[in-house]
């Protein structure tokens, strides 16, 4: 690529700063620098955080995306935002619960994938949080199954559900409260386990501080643990590990 637009420059048929711009690898916005190799780099294009950002901030990233023909996923974007950028960008679709507008330039072609991830939330409470993560995973290209409501005050909800989590490639588990869901669940499948603790929870639960504190002290193995209601962090490390995952059984 950069020995054509060399030449090109050579042979006049486009200038110097139009090579700087073709070549450089972030487009620089003014209150934005929009890294267009991020996905060469991780195998996922830039994803934008809506939430701070202005809808015409939103729209500009937006476009500078589309421009490279990349895909597109904005997460913790308010509804009245939205709505404002699919007036621009009929073609998104927007996920109201999980504050994600994203659109996708192929559809997932579920045939290649015989794996999922598993996306287990404890309690209805937690929904918002699952959701992020379980669209961001369908965003990404994963298959993805959900488990809700299978906390552990519950817990025979989970063991009617344990076969089918067991056989996920990676699950990503959402809680409150006292946050013990990962650990019982870590302790029963053979992949690993992402906790994603929320801030669900009465006032000693610190909002969230305590779910936190007992995923990162568990005593089950495998599990690794995102921050506090981020459902994003936990999907997008479950993506790696399924690609990787799939890679491997190709």
């Amino acid at each position: 690529m950069m020995e054509d637009i060399l030449k090109q420059v050579q042979a006049g048929t486009i200038s110097v700063s139009e090579a700087k711009e073709k070549l450089a690898t972030y487009e620089n916005l003014g209150f934005a620098k929009v890294d267009h190799h991020r996905k060469k780099r991780q195998g996922f294009p830039e994803i934008i955080y809506g939430e701070g950002k202005s809808t015409d901030q939103i729209i500009s990233i937006i476009q500078a995306i589309r421009a490279k023909n990349s895909d597109v996923l904005v997460t913790r974007i308010s509804k009245d935002k939205a709505e404002i950028a699919l007036e621009q960008f009929p073609e998104f679709t927007y996920r109201e619960t999980a504050e994600i507008l994203f659109w996708k330039q192929e559809a997932i072609d579920q045939d290649i994938s015989t794996k999922y991830i598993a996306i287990v939330c404890a309690g209805t409470s937690d929904m918002r949080v699952a959701e992020e993560a379980a669209v961001t995973a369908e965003a990404l290209g994963c298959e993805v199954r959900k488990f809700y409501d299978v906390g552990v005050a519950g817990i025979h909800r989970l063991f009617d559900n344990i076969e089918e989590i067991q056989n996920a490639t990676v699950s990503v588990v959402i809680a409150g409260m006292e946050g013990a869901l990962p650990s019982v669940i870590g302790g029963l499948v053979a992949h690993p386990v992402i906790g994603v603790p929320t801030s669900v929870g009465y006032g000693a639960n610190f909002h969230g501080l305590s779910a936190l504190l007992t995923m990162i002290n568990s005593c089950a193995s495998g599990i690794s643990v995102v921050n506090i209601d981020n459902g994003f962090g936990g999907a997008y490390n479950a993506a790696l590990i399924h690609r990787i995952a799939q890679n491997n059984n190709k």
